[in-house]
């Protein structure tokens, strides 16, 4: 029996007509580097040939900016569909859902003008607890000069938990509330004791801990649903579906700059287990997100990494409004295009194609370096190497020429200056993936297929 958002879903998903459309299949769009290379842009510019766009990691700790002709936004949880009104958004059972956040995007976008998006939650997404928020904030502050430059927004906590076992799954909520009950106490006192002896904080009352999960289920029950069923349907009959990723490569748990990575998988080999019921072989496409130069929010290694004047510049002049997280509106870090990180990245990732963005920032610069191999131990290198020997590695930087004009409104990739055409050529060589997209601008149109 469905659910009513379920049947919505299957109605809507019966009479959309696919006419001219794209070839089906399961698409995702994920980062090559550290985050921030406009992976929301890609997807927005995407959604609008897919029928699915699911959400599959990552929680409220990172955004995704998009420029469309309803304004600018910075999207935190939701998936990058919600501004077609044709395409159901999944937010997916490897997510770290914060309710709070969740429906105040909902509403934020709607107030906006936007049409109120078709949105499911998976029934077995864990929820981010406010005591998930409280222990960020605290490990950080007892960490002092060495934490991990958290977003504070508990993920490393949530996610914690979920693989201890003692998450909270969104089905929770409509079952037993004894059990419920119970199972808050079990896990508070074991917080409460770390409360009172590590951090020497107040302790968590139960009864606040219940309250909330309760006006969660109110928040959430128009939502939920058995997405599992939904999402296997609609990929094996061929529908187009997008899985969007939050940061890159780097900031993945495994194959990024540990310890200062994110706390989930940020690799499209996870958007078959984090959107929930894809099966690993009906993704047929990757498309991996590389800025054109670099940028990063958090601590971690960055070798191509600069500072001073020339950063400030950089960042200045980048993105739309500047380089700043959409989540924290903190600095982000600047560097060049490091070949040697996006090689690796888009390895990690199994990129089919590359979309290059943010090109159009660059042409102010008579001259762009590029890192195309790393020094490591008075070596030169071509890998990526594991962040022991990433401390001590440092750039080998190539000098390319500028091309000293602005490309935004171009559309087609022969009309671009021949220093730009050779900039691009010059990474995707490097880099050894076909790219594809080129982004020269912040809005949806501004982009040029190869």
């Amino acid at each position: 029996m469905y659910t009513e958002a379920q049947a919505e879903y299957l109605l809507r998903l019966s009479d959309n007509i696919n006419e001219g459309r794209l070839q089906k299949m399961v698409r995702a769009i994920v980062g090559a580097n550290w985050g921030d290379e406009g992976k929301g842009k890609i997807t927005d510019v995407l959604a609008q040939e897919s029928d699915m766009v699911i959400r599959f990691q990552g929680g409220s700790n990172a955004g995704h900016t998009i420029v469309n002709n309803y304004g600018k936004f910075a999207l935190h949880q939701l998936p990058s569909g919600v501004f077609c009104e044709h395409i159901t958004n999944v937010i997916g059972n490897g997510v770290a859902l914060s309710v709070e956040n969740f429906i105040k995007e909902i509403n934020s976008i709607v107030d906006r003008g936007v049409p109120k998006p078709h949105i499911l939650v998976s029934d077995r997404a864990q929820i981010v607890m406010p005591y998930h928020i409280l222990f960020d904030c605290y490990e950080e502050e007892r960490l002092g000069g060495k934490s991990f430059g958290s977003t504070k927004s508990g993920i490393a906590p949530f996610y914690s938990d979920k693989f201890s076992k003692i998450g909270f799954q969104v089905n929770e909520l409509y079952d037993d509330t004894d059990a419920l009950k119970e199972k808050i106490a079990r896990i508070l006192e074991v917080k409460n004791a770390i409360i009172k002896n590590v951090y020497h904080k107040e302790p968590i009352s139960a009864d606040d801990m219940f309250s909330k999960l309760m006006e969660y289920k109110e928040i959430l029950e128009p939502y939920v649903a058995n997405t599992f069923d939904i999402v296997h349907d609609a990929a094996v009959s061929g529908k187009n579906i997008l899985l969007e990723g939050q940061l890159g490569s780097l900031k993945d748990t495994d194959f990024g700059i540990y310890p200062m990575v994110t706390s989930s998988n940020t690799i499209a080999g996870y958007g078959a287990v984090g959107a929930g019921g894809i099966p690993p072989y009906e993704i047929k496409d990757i498309i991996t997100v590389v800025k054109a130069y670099s940028s990063a929010v958090g601590a971690g290694e960055f070798v191509s990494e600069i500072f001073g004047e020339e950063a400030d510049e950089l960042r200045r002049r980048g993105g739309d409004g500047g380089e700043y997280g959409a989540t924290t509106g903190r600095p982000r870090r600047m560097g060049w295009l490091d070949l040697v990180a996006t090689r690796y990245g888009c390895k990690v990732q199994g990129a089919t194609q590359v979309a290059f963005t943010v090109l159009d920032v660059l042409g102010y610069l008579d001259e762009i370096p590029v890192c195309v191999a790393y020094e490591l131990d008075g070596e030169r290198i071509d890998y990526f190497p594991s962040t022991t020997k990433l401390k001590r590695a440092k750039p080998i930087l190539e000098v390319l020429p500028g091309w000293k004009c602005d490309i935004r409104g171009i559309k087609k990739y022969e009309e671009l200056p021949e220093n730009c055409r050779k900039y691009i050529e010059f990474a995707e060589k490097a880099v050894g993936v076909p790219f594809k997209l080129i982004s020269n601008g912040p809005k949806r149109e501004d982009i040029i297929y190869r």
